[in-house]
């Protein structure tokens, strides 16, 4: 029996996970791959939606069987042990003073390319977008659905518009590209250096597996939704970096930041910048929405089973975990202050919560190795070494997730077992 509402249709969950996706990557990772990888970039982003798609696959097998709030944690805990579990849910959850600074610092830089914005400014707009969350977090999860459905939307026909203005492909820039415009041979070399970065794209499945228990019908909607929105999203990622790398708005740090806002001044005028400023700033909102409501449910979650204090297990009389997103949403903002205070490069922040993504994805990918049969757990083999191959892509800033989840890890052998939180 569903311990929260089943509110959730395959259409609703799609848009979720598509907005997730595309969320804070889709108008500003596209311009800094291209940076890095030049017209190479093209190619890594076919390359990453490939080796995506058996994690996907792997999640979206695991999320049918065991559809569970708790998520990645949950079923990293079902094929390892309790301690595993709070060790990865420890993991997870420490991606807030790391991945959501980034993620809001992103939705500011929107504003900044439309008007000048102090610090003070900033920091406020950032707190103001958190406490909006809080609002429609109060709500049922389908208006959370229907939100961010509605943004998915909107980012779909901004790209297409985008390729029917700039009259894309253009022939001078091939789709596919074989060597540079420069006529030297293609960059490939800069290709592992390019993915390091775009993996921030794909993260959000795994938040996405904490709705799995708000499906009307899990078992099949949950994978159609899971492969729905990455497919898309992964089409959406590879046409915004045509446009990127067609008209050639990247280049710096704040070419790469304005990229959408650029284009959109090239392509019809400079006039409808506060249009580009509005969309990517919605799809922001999106990504750091979701990641906000699958940290309160792993939180809800946790409590629920005694794991935490019992106060986090409360819902509002719409069956969210309210008390829980306050908390997420708290922290956060105490988080994002810190970030602004010691102006955190937004780069160095991605890859360190990249570290912890990647290693969740490979936890998860190893759980599907024990937990699934036949071509699902080859799938899951598949996805444990390509999330492997890229974590080696961070370099020393992986140790950072290594680190955090050792430490868990350690803590957890300490305690006794079947230890609970006293409320």
């Amino acid at each position: 029996m569903s311990r929260l509402n089943k509110q959730l249709s395959l259409l609703q969950g799609t848009g979720l996970l598509t907005t997730s996706l595309l969320g804070t990557g889709i108008f500003v990772v596209p311009a800094l791959a291209a940076t890095i990888a030049g017209a190479a970039s093209l190619w890594a982003w076919l390359l990453l939606i490939l080796m995506v798609l058996p994690i996907a696959l792997t999640f979206a097998q695991l999320g049918k069987r065991f559809p569970h709030a708790g998520g990645a944690p949950y079923l990293i805990g079902r094929a390892f042990g309790g301690p595993w579990e709070r060790s990865v849910a420890w993991l997870f959850l420490a991606v807030i003073p790391v991945g959501l600074p980034a993620a809001l610092h992103i939705a500011t830089g929107f504003w900044k390319a439309l008007i000048e914005l102090t610090p003070g400014q900033e920091l406020a707009i950032q707190l103001a977008t958190l406490g909006a969350m809080l609002l429609l977090g109060q709500r049922p999860a389908r208006a959370s659905g229907l939100v961010q459905t509605a943004i998915a939307v909107l980012i779909l026909a901004t790209v297409a518009a985008l390729w029917w203005r700039g009259g894309l492909p253009l022939p001078s820039q091939s789709l596919l590209p074989l060597a540079e415009a420069q006529g030297g041979a293609l960059a490939w070399q800069q290709i592992p250096p390019a993915l390091a970065v775009m993996f921030w794209c794909f993260v959000g499945i795994e938040a996405f597996t904490h709705m799995g228990e708000e499906f009307r019908n899990p078992q099949r909607d949950f994978p159609l939704a899971v492969l729905s929105g990455v497919l898309l999203a992964g089409l959406v990622y590879w046409g915004c970096a045509v446009a990127v790398v067609s008209f050639g708005t990247y280049g710096d740090a704040s070419t790469d930041a304005s990229s959408l806002p650029r284009l959109i001044a090239l392509l019809w005028s400079d006039e409808l910048r506060w249009l580009a400023a509005l969309i990517g700033y919605l799809a922001c909102f999106a990504t750091i929405n979701i990641y906000l409501q699958g940290f309160a449910r792993l939180l809800w979650s946790l409590a629920q089973e005694g794991k935490l204090p019992a106060g986090l297990a409360q819902l509002n009389r719409n069956q969210v975990p309210a008390r829980a997103l306050a908390l997420v949403i708290g922290c956060c903002a105490l988080c994002a202050t810190l970030a602004w205070w010691q102006a955190v490069p937004v780069d160095q922040l991605i890859r360190y919560a990249n570290g912890n993504f990647i290693l969740v994805y490979l936890l998860s990918m190893a759980a599907g190795w024990v937990l699934l049969r036949g071509l699902w757990r080859l799938l899951a083999g598949i996805g444990v070494l390509l999330c492997v191959l890229t974590c080696v892509t961070l370099g020393s800033q992986a140790f950072y997730a290594l680190g955090l989840l050792a430490l868990c890890l350690w803590w957890e052998r300490r305690r006794p077992l079947g230890q609970l939180h006293r409320v």
